[in-house]
């Protein structure tokens, strides 16, 4: 995303015959070439994944104001009703509704959030916990944070697919600052006006352009690489490794990722079975109730068991599944030091796991962190307005990059930089790219692709040969 073609890029000393600087230009042009290739193709879904990514961070903002009337209550009441009272009265009230769990919230004035299935169909109730009348309803996948979530993770698309290509285009952006750091990094005094601070007094668009790339890239650049690296962990290739990785070296979520007990069997995992879980807790195997002809503990008592345990809301609580079943209480909190997992005996009321955020090992810490500041709650509103900024930035630096492009594409090309004529070099690059490639598998996939189209296919074919540069 750094840099196109752009003949500023190109440093005086590259101009001399030195053996030496022929090496450095050689090695320039091969980095430069698979900059500008991945820019081309992955710039359009990075534009995509910033704005929805910007407009997520201030979801509690906006659907504050978009749902304020079934957020929060007309007037706050002496005394709230208990949970399993304002369960029965909306099951009651509402035939063919099932609740699947109950969010309590943190301030005295906000609705109940209810998770259920009515109809076949899932959605979501917000009672009055004062009067358990139900303020709104709304269909789970109809939210404007379910929109800008499906856009975010999938591109508003259905199936797998989406979803890797969403990962492969954020793993090729870690590359891109990586390359772009490089092309564009001031190799002399003269050099910081365009890459540090932008020229301002300097006439053309051209300039104009390049600079809205180079800069902004420059000082974001560490903020961007921070922001895809701590959205990864939920990917569906790089995030399983990542989990595998945790758990290999003990440093995700106990009891067994911190010591060395027998990994549980049970093929049910914390997230299948409830709401509101952290990413460190997600894969907790689910125990089992002791079934017999004992009476279900009430959700009451989860409350009561919640607020034993010092759980801090909101949290939620999610009903048992069947006779073998568990309460999940769960919560992943605005604040990661409070995020709590614990699963309970549905009939006897036993904490048979409770998890808590100091209970991770430290790679599973880090990342519960990089979460919460991907989602812009790690510290309020600055948090916001950074990742706000960073998204700014990639937007500008992706758009820039094709007004960059578009005024240096020569005719009947696509403009690519040429290859260069140190073979070793280009050998070398590439080298390096299948290492980025080990590391994350969408793009080593990607790179073979692409060698063995050039190889197979376009310097095969006058046209597509001359159209690629190849």
């Amino acid at each position: 995303m750094k840099s196109m073609l752009e003949e500023d890029a190109v440093t005086p000393a590259t101009r001399s015959k030195k053996p030496r600087v022929r090496w450095t230009t050689s090695l320039y042009q091969s980095v430069w070439r698979w900059h500008f290739y991945a820019g081309i193709i992955f710039a359009p879904f990075l534009i995509i994944l910033a704005f929805s990514g910007s407009m997520y961070l201030f979801k509690p903002q906006i659907e504050g104001y978009l749902y304020k009337d079934m957020l929060t209550v007309r007037e706050v009441g002496s005394q709230a009703l208990r949970p399993s009272e304002i369960i029965a009265k909306t099951e009651g009230a509402y035939p063919g509704t099932k609740i699947s769990s109950i969010t309590l919230p943190d301030h005295p004035e906000s609705t109940f959030r209810m998770s259920a299935i009515r109809n076949e169909q899932s959605v979501i109730l917000y009672a009055d916990p004062y009067s358990g009348t139900i303020r709104g309803i709304q269909n789970s996948d109809q939210t404007f944070s379910a929109f800008f979530k499906k856009m975010h993770s999938q591109l508003l698309m259905s199936g797998t697919w989406p979803n890797r290509l969403v990962e492969l285009s954020a793993c090729w952006a870690v590359i891109l600052v990586i390359t772009g750091l490089y092309l564009w990094w001031p190799r002399n005094k003269s050099a910081i006006w365009g890459t540090l601070l932008p020229r301002l007094g300097k006439r053309g668009s051209r300039t104009f352009w390049r600079d809205l790339h180079a800069v902004p890239a420059f000082w974001l650049s560490i903020s961007i690489v921070i922001l895809i690296l701590s959205g990864l962990p939920w990917s569906g290739v790089l995030g399983k490794q990542i989990d595998r990785f945790a758990n290999a070296t003990h440093t995700n979520y106990p009891p067994y990722a911190l010591g060395f007990m027998d990994k549980p069997q049970s093929v049910t995992v914390a997230k299948d079975v409830a709401e509101d879980i952290p990413w460190a807790a997600e894969n907790i195997p689910v125990p089992a109730s002791m079934s017999g002809s004992y009476i279900r503990l009430d959700v009451n008592e989860m409350t009561g068991i919640a607020d034993q345990k010092n759980v801090q809301k909101p949290y939620t609580i999610s009903m048992p599944n069947g006779n073998s079943g568990v309460y999940t209480i769960s919560t992943d909190h605005k604040k990661p030091g409070l995020n709590a997992t614990l699963h309970v005996d549905q009939y006897s009321g036993a904490i048979l796991t409770d998890v808590r955020f100091q209970d991770y090992g430290i790679m599973a810490k880090a990342i519960t962190l990089g979460i919460a500041f991907h989602e812009g709650r790690l510290f309020g509103v600055a948090n916001q307005i950074l990742g706000l900024l960073t998204c700014i930035g990639i937007m500008l630096i992706a758009i820039s990059s094709y007004f960059m492009w578009r005024k240096r594409k020569p005719s009947g090309k696509l403009g690519a930089p040429g290859r260069a004529k140190d073979k070793r070099l280009t050998i070398g690059v590439l080298a390096i790219m299948l290492c980025f490639g080990v590391i994350m598998p969408l793009v080593g996939v990607s790179i073979l692709v692409v060698l063995l189209l050039d190889v197979l296919i376009i310097r095969h074919i006058k046209p597509l040969k001359h159209w690629f540069t190849a």
